[in-house]
């Protein structure tokens, strides 16, 4: 669904965290020009092998859609690092079980650049299997990359997955967004088969506490800024 609410409507909003100026992307990653830096988070790459794994059949082509994603957006910020904020992979197997075609797509899209691979909770254990470096998380001046959002100043993390719900022109709209104030940022998850929660669930108070946050809503081709206490 379209949807086109009276609000700024560009394809990217820049944000500002802790005086760091940063652009939220409407296709769902955080660019940081000063440094060059793309983040994306909770990939779950291998997420429909998993299940299958456990008798739960999915299509077997996440993987492929959320690089081929990927691919898009590394050329359009053409970022000197790229950052997943964790849950990279939906379980610690997944990086074995990449196909040899989509593990062709990641050499090519970390080709030329730094790539860090921040522990999640699906995908806590360095591996071997696909390069990059491997960090528990990543200080860089005054922000701080990490997987689980502890509510810390500077923190820019994932695994939240949050969406916000809009009402407009009578119908309702539920969305991917990221959660933001001045001091810290929670990023929407980008795999392909990544569901959402609202930010009204008692895990975003505990992130932003009693204070009132900003939801940057994903539209089609725009980024929507409401407050968090006009989405449901």
């Amino acid at each position: 669904m379209n949807f086109a609410p009276p609000h700024s409507r560009n394809a990217t909003r820049h944000i500002s965290i802790c005086g760091t100026d940063l652009v939220a992307d409407h296709d769902g990653v955080l660019f940081w020009p000063e440094e060059g830096l793309l983040a994306v988070a909770d990939l779950h790459f291998e997420k429909g092998s998993s299940f299958a794994r456990r008798g739960m059949l999915l299509p077997p082509y996440d993987t492929a859609a959320t690089l081929a994603r990927l691919a898009v957006l590394i050329p359009r910020y053409a970022p000197r690092t790229v950052i997943a904020l964790g849950d990279s992979f939906h379980d610690g197997g997944g990086p074995a079980r990449l196909s040899q075609p989509d593990r062709a797509t990641l050499a090519d899209l970390q080709r030329g650049r730094d790539w860090i691979w921040i522990a999640g909770n699906h995908d806590p254990d360095v591996t071997t299997e696909v390069a990059g470096i491997f960090a528990q998380y990543v200080t860089l001046g005054p922000l701080t990359f990490r997987h689980e959002p502890t509510g810390e100043v500077g923190e820019i993390a994932g695994h939240l997955h949050p969406s916000a719900r809009i009402v407009w022109r009578g119908r309702s709209v539920v969305r991917r967004c990221f959660a933001a104030d001045a001091y810290r940022a929670v990023m929407p998850a980008f795999g392909a088969y990544t569901g959402g929660l609202s930010i009204r669930h008692q895990a975003f108070a505990m992130v932003f506490g009693a204070s009132e946050f900003t939801a940057h809503v994903l539209g089609d081709q725009r980024v929507y800024r409401f407050s968090s206490a006009h989405c449901f």
